[in-house]
């Protein structure tokens, strides 16, 4: 009332310029119009100055309401900026102030356009986050080997309080990780496919049944993405070592059934064409598993069939068997035969046949035994190579020696006859090759006895031991010496005793000298012992009369009949391979021997 007082009082002029005073004045004309008294008008006055008071407060409050909430708006505004600026790793926008002057809306003006590209900003990087972490999530979910998985991006929880670019980047590093993985894993699934389909072809069974069997999705017809799960690859790779397990069973059957087949077309000698049709499986023999690609080359119809093959020759090679022995046993015989070594006895072979027979033998242990036979056979015929080839050259010095020894006899040597100058010179290279003996039988002597201590046996030529025949020779060209020795000796006695009778008119030179030598050769046995003189009567039963040299005694240990040499041998002690007893039974002969 104060107030509309005054302005009644003072500023009514201002009032009267205004909607409020012109009114104030209107009422006042209408209340003294009326007669209204004072105190009515200053109640109604005052009635007015309150609902003025209260229109104003109105206001004032509206005005501060819109104020705080412009500057919560500002508030919110710079908190959503700063947040977005955090979420999206970036530390401020270009082209915005770092601090914002004028009033409330103007700062609300000038940070809008800025909020709304920071708020398109985040919606592309969350597009980014979603699309990324959806790949992620349905390449993780193939990995797994879920059968289905839900490709929409509403799935896809993206986290928005971290939408950094090197979140991204850690994102995406794991999406070209995982694709790697599958890119692998495919390469994986389709290489096992591979291995399979080969492996079945080569053992000839359906390999899309093996490959529907460890997931229908492998199966190309079938048009599912193919499962490449850890589950699906340890069942492949347990398929493949399956398939590669019985490969390599089936190829160890094929070449076990290869070998016996080959032995058997060898036992039965089977013409070439006969071995065609079975030639692919021979030549497995020396192949290994990993080496057989061929479609059908390991199918179960081809090993039945080698199956019944290896049962039929099985079935005729036990009638073979005995020419088989034969045959083994020929070559045996010759192998000694050819190296002057002990062949087997009868018995022993007569005792394998009778085995064969009776079924006690196994045709494999009799072709490994004659193998072996053979083999060592033929491993000590190498290892008395070198000596036999000495004991040949010697054998033909001794020929040369006996002949020298029946030339030297001849008296019309020197005359003149159609030959005699080819007899002449055939002498001289018999007695360059006779000089040369001595040594040849040390040589022999000495690699015999090397032989015989590293093999720990006794040299037999011809089941005779050749230590004996040597030391038997070395014995008997000592004595002949001594014999001539003797009589060359007894020679000059008789000549100078018949000087000393016949006087200085001499006479005709005495045979008897001529006689004694005769007696002393030909009756150089008379005298030995009960035994020497067995052996004697043995060597002349065989053929010869009288053995006057050495190399007469060695012809009959080289050429005389085996039986009768075993005979005699066996008399005077030779049937034992103890050299010692050998030598000391040799060594008692005490005839002379000269020519």
């Amino acid at each position: 009332m104060g107030s509309f007082r005054a302005l009644n009082g003072t500023g009514s002029s201002a009032l009267l310029e205004t909607s409020c005073g012109y009114l104030l004045q209107e009422l006042e004309m209408i209340w003294d119009e009326v007669g209204e008294d004072q105190f009515e008008r200053e109640k109604i006055l005052l009635e007015i100055e309150q609902e003025c008071l209260e229109v104003h407060r109105r206001k004032v409050d509206t005005a501060n309401i819109s104020r705080a909430r412009l500057h919560q708006q500002l508030a919110e505004s710079e908190a959503e900026f700063t947040h977005l600026l955090l979420s999206l790793g970036e530390r401020s926008l270009p082209g915005r102030p770092e601090k914002m002057t004028g009033t409330l809306k103007e700062q609300l003006k000038l940070i809008t356009p800025a909020l709304r590209e920071m708020q398109l900003r985040r919606e592309d990087r969350v597009k980014q986050f979603r699309v990324v972490q959806g790949q992620i999530q349905k390449i993780s979910a193939e990995i797994a080997g879920q059968p289905v998985y839900n490709d929409s991006f509403s799935s896809v929880v993206v986290n928005e309080n971290d939408l950094s670019l090197k979140k991204l980047e850690e994102y995406q590093n794991e999406l070209e990780r995982l694709h790697s993985e599958k890119t692998d894993r495919l390469r994986r699934v389709e290489n096992y496919i591979g291995i399979i389909q080969n492996l079945a072809a080569t053992l000839g069974v359906d390999s899309s049944q093996i490959i529907t069997k460890v997931h229908p999705s492998l199966n190309e017809l079938s048009g599912l993405s193919k499962n490449i799960s850890d589950g699906i690859l340890e069942k492949l790779d347990s398929t493949v070592n399956s398939l590669e397990a019985e490969k390599h069973m089936r190829l160890e059957k094929l070449q076990q059934l290869g070998k016996a087949l080959a032995n058997l077309w060898n036992l039965m000698d089977t013409p070439s064409e006969d071995r065609q049709h079975f030639f692919h499986v021979t030549s497995l023999s020396s192949i290994s598993s990993a080496e057989i690609f061929t479609p059908g080359g390991l199918t179960l119809n081809i090993m039945q069939q080698v199956e019944a093959e290896v049962n039929r020759l099985d079935q005729l090679k036990a009638s073979k068997m005995k020419e088989f022995f034969f045959k083994k046993q020929t070559e045996l015989e010759e192998i000694c035969s050819r190296s002057h070594m002990e062949i087997p006895s009868r018995s022993e072979m007569e005792n394998i046949i009778n085995q064969l027979n009776s079924g006690e033998i196994d045709h494999a242990d009799l072709l490994t035994s004659m193998d072996g036979q053979i083999s060592k056979a033929e491993e000590e015929a190498s290892s008395r190579k070198a000596i036999m080839e000495k004991v040949e050259k010697w054998i033909l010095a001794r020929d040369e020696e006996r002949w020298l020894e029946d030339y030297s006899r001849d008296e019309n040597r020197y005359s003149v006859s159609r030959g005699a100058h080819k007899n002449l010179k055939r002498a001289e290279r018999a007695r360059i090759m006779v000089n040369k003996i001595p040594a040849l039988v040390d040589l022999l002597i000495s690699k015999t006895k090397s032989w015989e201590e590293e093999r720990n046996k006794v040299f037999l030529y011809d089941e005779v031991p050749l230590l004996a025949m040597l030391e038997e020779y070395n014995m008997l060209r000592k004595e002949k010496e001594e014999e001539k020795q003797r009589q060359r000796e007894q020679k000059k006695v008789q000549i100078k005793v018949s000087i000393e009778q016949d006087g200085p008119f001499g006479s005709r030179p005495s045979t008897s000298s001529r006689r004694l030598s005769d007696r002393s050769m030909n009756g150089g046995f008379n005298n030995a012992s009960p035994l020497h003189r067995k052996v004697s009567l043995g060597i002349q039963q065989i053929g010869s009369n009288n053995i006057n040299s050495p190399s007469q005694g060695l012809s009959f240990l080289k050429g005389g009949n085996k039986g009768q040499r075993q005979r005699v041998y066996a008399q005077t002690g030779f049937g034992s391979h103890l050299r010692d007893d050998t030598v000391s039974v040799v060594s008692s002969f005490s005839g002379p021997f000269s020519p």
